[in-house]
């Protein structure tokens, strides 16, 4: 058993010893490799191609419009119930504050990915940078982490007001409130910073040359 994995182990480093010397020949054989590899190790790499849905490329233009009809549906009653939340005095109350969180977290979710897919069915931008990329994929991500951690804090309103009718006043204050927006947000980021992290330097790591293992 002993004798076989270090078999493996010595097929493997030779099998990646062998990568690196053809890739050094090749970088050897034509000079504007190297250049073309420290751009790709500045940038990261190139832009990705917007598809949309392979094998309806013809019905595009009718599927975006129950999207676009869904996300102004979206906007429009986001941001009409972050207004009245804003404006009216009598809903300045912790339920209605997490209601508003629960609109904000919708709206920059529904923002950080929907417009892009339009672009794309419309046939106005059938591009998307890599940093662009794990922009939108860290936004999005946050903002449904936090959606999840809201709606748990919505919950625990609620059974406060009914368990605890005395003391809710005491217990979901504004303050309250902001400390649980807070901690949605640094929890959000908090889960989706690793994986970005990771997601660039295995784009750097395979710009650099080849790699068999890449994390």
């Amino acid at each position: 058993m002993s004798f076989a994995s270090n078999s493996s182990s010595f097929m493997y480093q030779m099998y990646d010893l062998d990568d690196r010397a053809k890739w050094n020949q090749e970088m050897e054989l034509d000079p504007t490799l190297p250049v073309l590899n420290q751009t790709w190790l500045s940038l990261g790499p190139g832009t990705f191609v917007l598809l949309g849905v392979p094998g309806m490329e013809a019905l595009h233009a009718w599927l975006s419009v129950p999207v676009c009809l869904l996300y102004l549906a979206a906007l429009v009653v986001n941001t009409l119930l972050l207004g009245l939340v804003a404006a009216d005095k009598t809903l300045q109350r912790p339920m209605y504050q997490l209601l508003g969180l629960l609109a904000a977290a919708d709206l920059v979710l529904a923002t950080s990915t929907v417009r892009k897919a339009l672009a794309g069915l419309w046939g106005l931008s059938g591009e998307i940078s890599f940093q662009s990329c794990l922009a939108q994929l860290f936004v999005a991500h946050v903002a449904f982490t936090a959606e999840s951690l809201v709606l748990l804090a919505m919950a625990m309103d609620r059974y406060v007001a009914i368990c605890q009718p005395l003391r809710y006043g005491a217990l979901m204050t504004l303050r309250v409130v902001g400390i649980m927006a807070v901690a949605a947000v640094t929890r959000g980021a908090c889960v989706m910073a690793p994986p970005v992290a990771l997601l660039q330097r295995t784009a750097l790591l395979w710009a650099a040359g080849p790699a068999p293992h890449l994390l």
